[in-house]
């Protein structure tokens, strides 16, 4: 397995970290051809998106859709019905137990009769117990209409003000904050939105192509951002790393140490994603040794990591943190061997579906992690 120093973004340094051979550790292992992953998302697993029941038809007569169309509607069972709206509580779900949101708020390629594109308000819980949907007309967008719709939300389904509310739109944070902060909700702009990304994926295929109002060919009114990566803020820095991999069995065993260890990361409900791993299915990761592990971890705690990708053009490694934020959390030298070696690395990713993880240790040979972030690099949503 290779290892390196943690390059911390200095185009200036003249001592340019190599990789360099390194003994393989008792728990991670060198990198092997990739295999396949099975990833069938939200579809096998409950709660499955098509069982939820809508609550009526868009009200707002800005939003009716012409009268051929509605004729066909008409035709077709309620729940099927794409200009409906949901609103879903889990029967055996605690409602006070649900204390953090995610949230879309944006416009959806769907034309209303003034030839105006429809926006739409998309709220779940991560474990997708809580769904909410809800149509605009584009000429009530802003904080108020928003603020307004969170409590309805908790007015209609009997859910307590969410504590925290994911989202990952950057155009829409100002918006977002305002109406999070006159609710004493705290926003957090992340990627870490997974089961509202696949909810909105599956939903451009069920409901918005669907819809009357549909525009094919139509591009998302707010796109993702993808910014050029910035240097790594000193607190980041780490000493040496290594490309490894982990079996998924192990894997799970280093996800259930953050509760019972308290150790710092991320992990995420594999099975409501509906992702079907072997337990011998090697996963792809970065291990990163620190003499200040824990507060190195500590501080990466704090920034809702997304993932990680190699740009082989530039011999580097890009952190995703927030919502558009970019790191170079670490160069190398480039030559055929350590351009082969990242490439494998992102190939043992893909075919994991996007499933990798980041470890931070004291020692790159150490038992324990100090920091384990389990992550999914997903693409962005059709809309």
């Amino acid at each position: 397995m290779a290892a390196a120093a943690l390059s911390l973004n200095n185009s200036t340094s003249t001592n340019s970290p190599t990789l360099n051979s390194h003994k393989p550790i008792s728990k991670f292992t060198s990198l092997t051809k990739p295999t396949n992953v099975s990833f069938n998302f939200l579809t096998n697993t409950p709660p499955r998106l098509q069982h939820f029941r809508p609550r009526s038809s868009v009200s707002e007569s800005s939003l009716s859709v012409p009268k051929e169309a509605e004729a066909e509607t008409e035709a077709d069972d309620v729940e099927d019905d794409p200009t409906q709206e949901l609103s879903y509580l889990d029967e055996e779900t605690d409602p006070e137990s649900i204390t953090e949101w995610e949230l879309d708020f944006c416009s959806r390629p769907i034309l209303d009769i003034r030839g105006k594109k429809i926006w739409e308000l998309v709220v779940c819980d991560g474990s997708l117990s809580l769904q909410y949907t809800k149509y605009f007309p584009n000429n009530v967008i802003n904080s108020i209409t928003l603020k307004q719709a969170i409590v309805a939300i908790c007015d209609d389904l009997g859910v307590p003000i969410p504590e925290k509310i994911r989202f990952f739109r950057s155009q829409m944070q100002t918006i977002i904050t305002k109406a999070c902060k006159e609710l004493d909700i705290k926003p957090i702009p992340s990627k870490r939105c997974l089961s509202l990304l696949l909810w909105l994926e599956e939903r451009y295929e069920t409901v918005y192509t669907r819809h009357p109002g549909f525009q094919k060919g139509s591009k998302p009114l707010l796109a993702l951002d993808n910014p050029f990566p910035m240097e790594l803020p000193d607190n980041l820095f780490g000493d040496k790393w290594a490309f490894v991999q982990l079996p998924f069995s192990a894997v799970q065993e280093e996800v259930s140490s953050l509760e019972s260890k308290f150790v710092f990361g991320a992990s995420l409900d594999l099975d409501l994603l509906g992702v079907e791993v072997d337990d011998k299915t090697l996963i792809p990761g970065l291990a990163v040794a620190s003499s200040r592990a824990k507060p190195l971890a500590a501080w990466m705690n704090g920034l809702e990591v997304c993932s990680i990708e190699t740009d082989t053009a530039r011999g580097s490694l890009i952190l995703s943190v927030g919502i558009s934020t970019r790191y170079i959390y670490a160069n190398y030298k480039k030559n055929p061997v350590t351009t082969s070696e990242a490439e494998a690395w992102e190939a043992a990713k893909k075919a994991c579906g996007g499933l990798h993880f980041l470890a931070i240790q004291e020692e790159l040979d150490s038992e324990d992690c100090v920091g384990f972030w389990l992550l999914l690099d997903l693409p962005p949503p059709p809309v």
